[in-house]
């Protein structure tokens, strides 16, 4: 434990310092993968109980307005401050919509969910105080009181979402490796036995909501920070398949499987867009339907073949 510790924080450590020679679009691209990739460590945390949400966009799309608005209305800059809010409105939302969403599993569970996510798309869309359909741009943020300027702007969002990356990775993995993480997989394999051993299955079902709802909404928070603008687009039903995409993309059978198909997404579709800007979509089909093929339990599961063979 001590150890894979050790790596952790080296790899985190290594990827701060290879922000500084980065180029700024690729800090960028990183940044956004990485946010990502945080919404996908808490579908992890679902997919582990057997249930696939199709509404994560919901909270995604939450914490960024948090930042925007509370930016605006609030009149602070502080992005730890932002970030913080944004987790506790979207874990708030979350306790009251998961008193009904865990009563539901398999397609029933994956479509409220999206339903949800579609309000606050229709929402948002109406409300020109919010800039309607075109969103909003978000006020350049503070940290500890420096303001970044230039190049430091895209570093220090950067920095954010390789530090809370590091931080949530750690949790999950801890999480996952805790009696509660492992009842999750017991729920998935069968329900009853569970409820037989005396233990909630709405209850387990949700806490894992609540946890993938502030993953999220700090998702959108870092999303907002880098990229300095929010829309309505990141509640869309789209937005949310993206997350199950790259679930699906990553592997779901180790925590950095999410952030490696974060990342891999992101590339993947920056250059398809920029050979076929028409069909992109169509170039991450068929990666996605490659990776099915012969990779069904996601990229990870690559890398765990060739430590296994160096092992043995």
């Amino acid at each position: 434990m001590r150890n894979s510790t050790l790596l952790v924080l080296g790899v985190s450590a290594a990827a701060l310092a290879a922000g500084m020679f980065m180029p700024g679009w690729l800090t960028f691209l990183l940044t956004l993968a990485l946010a990502k990739g945080l919404v996908v460590l808490g579908l992890l945390l679902l997919m582990k109980a057997g249930l696939v949400s199709f509404g994560q966009g919901l909270y995604y799309c939450l914490g960024a307005y948090c930042v925007g608005i509370a930016g605006e209305y609030l009149e602070t800059q502080n992005a730890l401050f932002l970030m913080i809010i944004a987790v506790i409105v979207c874990v708030a939302l979350a306790a009251v919509i998961g008193l009904l969403l865990c009563r539901y599993r398999d397609i029933f569970f994956a479509m409220f969910s999206m339903a949800f996510s579609m309000i606050l798309y229709g929402v948002l869309v109406k409300s020109s105080a919010f800039g309607s359909s075109d969103g909003f741009n978000v006020k350049p943020p503070l940290l500890f009181g420096w303001t970044p300027t230039g190049e430091s702007g895209p570093l220090m969002a950067y920095g954010l979402a390789v530090v809370a990356v590091t931080i949530v990775g750690v949790f999950v993995w801890n999480y996952l490796r805790s009696p509660m993480g492992y009842v999750g997989e017991a729920v998935r394999e069968n329900e009853i036995r569970v409820e037989y051993l005396g233990a909630s299955v709405k209850r387990i079902i949700y806490i894992k909501y609540l946890l993938a709802a502030g993953m999220a909404g700090l998702g959108g928070a870092i999303t907002a920070l880098a990229a300095g603008h929010i829309d309505p687009e990141m509640a869309y039903w789209t937005t949310s398949g993206e997350f199950v995409f790259i679930a699906l993309m990553g592997g779901t059978g180790h925590v950095a499987g999410p952030v490696l198909g974060a990342v891999l997404f992101e590339l993947i579709r920056t250059y398809a867009f920029q050979i076929s800007p028409y069909t992109w979509q169509m170039i991450l089909g068929i990666a996605l339907l490659a990776i099915i093929l012969y990779l069904p339990k996601g990229v990870w599961s690559l890398i765990e073949r060739v430590t296994k063979g160096k092992t043995s």
